[in-house]
Order: C-alpha cells, then structure tokens, then sequence
C-alpha cells in the first residue's frame, strides 16, 4: 500500500495543478457574479433614478404650462418676445439634481400636416392640398438648393398623408414604396412626428437635416400662423416661402428693425416697404401678432441619468394644455 509521502513527484504535480485550477475556476465563478451584483445593482439605481426624474420631468412640464397660461392670460392678443420668456430655461429647484424647462413659439414653423385638408363632413378624411404643397417647394428651394426636386418632395409628403391612394403628379402612394427591399406602406394620415418626413420618397438624410430646423407636425390639417413678433430674424425664410419672389434678406431686415414691442397687427409689418406687394395674395392671412402653440424641452439630471423630453403646448383655449409628448434617449 503507498501512503501520501511516497507518492510520485508527477502524481503530487498532478494534484496541485488540480488545486490551482480548482481556484482559479471558482475565482472566476465569484468575479463574474460580484460584477452580475455590481451591474444589478447599478441598473436598479439607475431605475430609480430615472423614475425620479420622470417624475420631476411632469412636474417640470407642468410648471412650463402654467407659464404659458400666465403668458397669455396677461397679454392675450399680442404676443412679443418681452420679459425674455423665449427659449430662456426655467429652473425647477429638485434635491440632489438640476431640472430646467425651455419654451419657445411652436407656430413659427412648417406644418407638414398643412399638405392636407379636411372637411368637416368627412372628419378623418384627408385631401391634398395644393396652396402648402407650392409653400413648401418653395422652402424647400430656400433652405435646401441642393434638394432633387422640390415639388415631386412636396407632393410626395402630401400622398404620404391623404387618405386616398391615387398618387399626386411627381408624388408616390403605396404601389412606390411595396418594391423596394423593406417594402413599407404610406401612413394615410396626419404625421406626429417630421421625421416620418425621411419615410417619404425623394428625402435624403442630408435632405432631411437642412429641413429639420423648419418643420413641426402640429395635430391639424391647416398651416401654422407665424407670429410676425416672435419669428427670429434667421427664421426669415418662414415667411418668404408664402410669398413668390419674396427674398428672405428683405424679411430678415424688416425683422431686425421691428419695435421693442412688436408689430401693432400683423397687417403693420405687411406694410414695411421690403415686404409690401400691390398684388393681392393670401400671405398676411397666414401670420399674427399672436401664438398658439408653444414647444418645450425639459431636461432632468438626477442621480448620474439625465432625462430629455420635448413636447407640444396647445394654448388655443386657456388654461393651457399638454398634447404631445416624447421622452429622448436617456443617459
């Protein structure tokens, strides 16, 4: 019989290379769960967090909307950028993080859902509509020269939201986009969202981001009034698209020489002599010396997340009110 001390040099080797890698296994088996405890308890912290700052995300919201209500209650037929509340972050004081609220015009913008109309008597039916298909080709021409084609573009972002399936001249319906690799459908309603404006047949990513800046989907079928007294002076494009031939430097100068505290009426500013035409056309009609809409961005930094949220404030009947929301990529 062999006791351990007479045991061959190789079989002791043997046994303690077993040992060494007996520990090394089960330093590697207690590494890998401390780092799956670590990450569960990051995740569940930062779980937390960011349900926290969804909560001072609606508190934040709500603040912003009382401030357009009080904005409005106080100066209800004109609207100005006085008292700095235009894209000026309002502070709502949370522990141990920061959260800020930021409102700007909502109207002075594109309404991609303006391509269409509705009719009272067919509600949710949606016809094309002409005069803001030739608007937008004509922004389009402004802001993206380098654009393939402005009213095939225009015409095609119009089919994407009409109800019907008969394609517009230079436009696309759904026979246009079932061939392609990932064959997809148009919406046949109004856009929530510009970036559905990439789906669309024509729009190239570097279309899209020169487009961007100048766009909204405002949840109605008619175009956005442009407040003559809020519309920043770069912005000037906004209003040279509803008028032909009209240059957006003569808009830019007008904005720039406005007074301290706005155009009286909006028929005032249409009087300047860089924008003044003696023909009669439909642009005065389409702005004011008032605001509907308002956009909002909040942001919240709580515990390591930071949370970003946009959103829609309808302010066509007071009080005021939330009706869109989206919530960003949180980090």
């Amino acid at each position: 019989m062999t006791v351990s001390g007479d045991r061959k040099p190789s079989e002791r080797g043997a046994a303690l290379l077993t040992v060494l890698l007996l520990v090394a296994v089960i330093a590697v088996l207690a590494g890998t769960a401390l780092e799956r405890l670590r990450l569960a308890t990051r995740l569940g912290g930062n779980a937390v967090a960011l349900d926290q700052a969804r909560a001072y995300s609606f508190a934040t919201e709500t603040l912003a909307v009382v401030r357009v209500s009080d904005l409005l209650r106080k100066s209800p037929d004109k609207v100005t950028l006085q008292g700095g509340w235009s894209g000026t972050p309002y502070p709502l004081p949370i522990p141990n993080g920061t959260a800020t609220a930021t409102v700007v015009d909502g109207g002075n913008c594109f309404n991609l859902n303006s391509l269409v109309t509705e009719t009272p008597a067919r509600s949710g039916q949606y016809f094309a509509y002409t005069p803001s298909q030739l608007q937008f080709a004509r922004l389009i021409r402004l802001v993206d020269p380098s654009a393939g084609s402005p009213d095939a573009i225009a015409a095609a972002a119009a089919d994407w939201i009409d109800s019907d399936d008969a394609p517009l001249t230079g436009g696309a319906e759904d026979k246009d986009y079932r061939g392609g690799t990932q064959p997809y459908r148009t919406a046949n309603t109004l856009m929530v969202d510009p970036s559905e404006l990439r789906a669309v047949r024509g729009v190239t990513r570097s279309d899209y981001e020169k487009l961007r800046p100048w766009l909204c989907t405002l949840p109605v079928a008619a175009p956005a009034k442009i407040n003559v007294n809020t519309l920043l002076p770069e912005q000037a494009p906004l209003i040279a698209m509803l008028r032909i031939g009209l240059s957006p430097e003569a808009v830019r100068q007008v904005l720039l020489q406005r007074p301290a505290a706005g155009f009286a009426t909006s028929t005032a500013f249409w009087a300047q002599s860089a924008v003044r035409s003696t023909t009669g056309d439909d642009a005065p009609g389409q702005t004011d010396i008032k605001t509907t809409w308002f956009s909002l961005k909040v942001r919240v930094a709580l515990g390591g997340a930071t949370l970003e949220q946009t959103g829609l404030i309808d302010a066509t009947v007071l009080p005021a009110r939330l009706v869109s929301r989206q919530w960003g990529e949180p980090s």
